[in-house]
């Protein structure tokens, strides 16, 4: 495979190019193959990539500000290596070989080592960072002479990395491309060979989700100090440590040092582990554990922050297909007023409605409520709306669909999910009305003079036995009837302050008082007096209202 370029640039950007081609010219006119313009510390034609048999060689063309590998300023063709770092203008390129796909061997976990530290053993945390005010302490020899105090320079150059990294990760880029930015970043920052980037799934696993070399071998006791007690743990010299020098991954890979971080929040929340080595002419030191924990510590808040807009976007999306698969309008029925009205607690929900017409010029109506609110419950209430729409079509009577209905639910239906259904069949000519209530809020009837009535029976609720069987009721819809069909979000609604909820009696008082309304206007007033009731506190369910209103003679 081709091996890659990371090339950062001082806004904070990056990106990642592969070298499949034998030569690759970078500078400030737009005929290079790499051209970057704005870059005022380039030279026109600046520097070249080319592939010199089997290496990787850089060519500095004759430019004013010079060419740096690894921090020397070059004069003729310099040959590169994975890890190596050449300088050109405001532009840092780092140079690497592609990143293998990840497999479930890329990192195993391993029994046994640093259970005592040892003098090569370096531990901090976040805590004992800030409670320092963040400033870089010093550190001691492994023979436990004290090191100097950290210079001036190194305190700059650990504010200003810290500084680039978070204006870095600032960036809203999708978790793919934070992932790689944190890593390649924090291998830059250390000056490190290989890395590894590790976060939790949904199932609580760690999941590896950016490397930089393969066949890591992590001591458990390591993975526990750093996820279970927040730990930040580095070992200077694999050498002069017994606990990890036998490691055959140490050995392998030539490792000198090594240093593992958790990706910690500023709650306390460890959502995953860092991991980075170097090889034996780097030795990591106690400034770099401290600038990692702290860059571990920006990525994790910005990889949080990534992950709650990338499922904020999810819900918004999955919000509007939701909505689009109610009723935009209620359809034209002579002789009915009909209108419908929904809104989830949540940004998706768990209450259904929907008007069916029939070719005859019938019309069922619909509300169920399957039980627990977000994503789950809208699932389940999207495949319900796919049962009923097809059943509807083929069913000799309600009663045999609803019953049908409820056996296809049970057989894939989770065992901590029910679904409370209510459907009616209109005769608009006749106002003759058949309907099967599975379990759900009977439904109001608001007779003309003012009479309320119930619409209750037809058997339990959906998706918990599958031979239940349901039965069908009829009852007469005259003209200036009001039948009002809700889910128990409506009245479960409860007053500011206190336990007491609105109820069943405030609603068919707030019909009564509406009835003479156009079905939409009747939705208007009720929903006023719900919120009237509430003072402001925000409903704990769905709430989903449907008016079914036979127009006066």
């Amino acid at each position: 495979m081709a091996p890659e370029i990371v090339i950062s640039s001082s806004d904070g950007s990056s990106r990642t190019l592969k070298l499949d081609k034998d030569r690759i010219t970078l500078g400030r006119s737009g005929d290079n193959d790499l051209a970057y313009p704005d870059d005022h510390g380039l030279s026109r034609r600046h520097m070249a990539i080319e592939k010199n048999g089997r290496e990787w060689v850089v060519h500095d063309q004759n430019s004013k500000n010079g060419t740096l590998v690894n921090g020397i300023r070059i004069s003729g063709p310099t040959s590169i290596e994975p890890g190596d770092r050449v300088s050109a203008g405001h532009l840092v390129i780092t140079f690497a070989d592609p990143a293998p796909s990840v497999s479930h061997e890329t990192v195993v976990f391993v029994d046994g080592g640093m259970d005592t530290p040892s003098s090569s053993t370096v531990i901090t945390s976040l805590d004992g960072l800030y409670r320092n005010d963040k400033k870089i302490t010093s550190d001691s020899t492994p023979g436990g002479t004290p090191r100097p105090a950290v210079s001036l320079t190194e305190q700059q150059r650990y504010t200003q990395t810290l500084g680039q990294v978070s204006a870095m990760l600032a960036a809203h880029l999708p978790l793919t491309d934070l992932f790689r930015m944190v890593m390649d970043q924090s291998m830059l920052a250390a000056g490190a060979s290989r890395g590894v980037l590790m976060t939790f799934d949904q199932s609580e696993n760690l999941v590896v989700r950016e490397t930089r070399g393969d066949a890591f071998r992590i001591s458990s006791t390591v993975r526990e100090r750093v996820m279970r007690d927040r730990q930040s743990l580095l070992v200077r010299d694999t050498s002069l440590d017994a606990a990890v020098r036998g490691s055959q991954s140490i050995v392998d890979n030539l490792v000198r040092s090594f240093m593992a971080v958790p990706l910690q929040t500023n709650d306390q929340n460890v959502i995953g582990l860092l991991y980075l080595d170097s090889s034996l002419l780097k030795e990591f030191t106690k400034e770099d554990l401290n600038m990692i924990t702290m860059m571990a510590n920006i990525a994790a808040v910005r990889i949080e922050a990534a992950r709650a807009a990338e499922v904020e976007g999810d819900m918004k999306a999955a919000g509007d297909i939701q909505r689009g698969l109610l009723p935009s309008r209620p359809p034209v029925v002579p002789g009915i007023d009909l209108a419908g009205y929904n809104v989830p607690c949540r940004t998706v929900g768990g209450d259904y409605y929907d008007f069916l017409p029939y070719p005859d010029g019938r019309v069922a109506i619909i509300v169920a409520d399957v039980a627990g609110k977000g994503m789950p419950a809208a699932l389940l209430m999207s495949s319900l709306q796919a049962r009923v729409q097809v059943l509807v079509e083929d069913a000799p009577d309600l009663a045999s669909m609803v019953t049908r209905l409820n056996r296809v639910i049970t057989s894939t239906c989770p065992s901590n999910r029910f679904i409370t259904f209510f459907m009616a069949v209109l005769e608009p000519t006749t106002g003759e009305t058949v309907y099967c209530n599975a379990g759900h809020n009977p439904p109001l009837l608001v007779r003309a003079n003012g009479d309320v009535e119930t619409l209750e029976g037809g058997g339990m609720i959906l998706g918990i036995l599958p031979k239940a069987q349901y039965s069908e009721r009829r009852t007469q819809l005259d003209p200036g009837d009001v039948l009002v069909l809700f889910s128990d979000g409506v009245t479960e609604g409860v007053k500011a302050g206190t336990d007491e909820e609105f109820g069943e009696d405030r609603l068919a008082a707030a019909i009564q008082r509406s009835a003479k309304l156009p079905a939409t206007e009747m939705i208007d007033a009720i929903n006023r007096e719900v919120a009237e009731w509430a003072a402001g506190t925000a409903p704990a369910d769905d709430v989903t209202l449907v008016v079914v209103r036979r127009k006066g003679l």
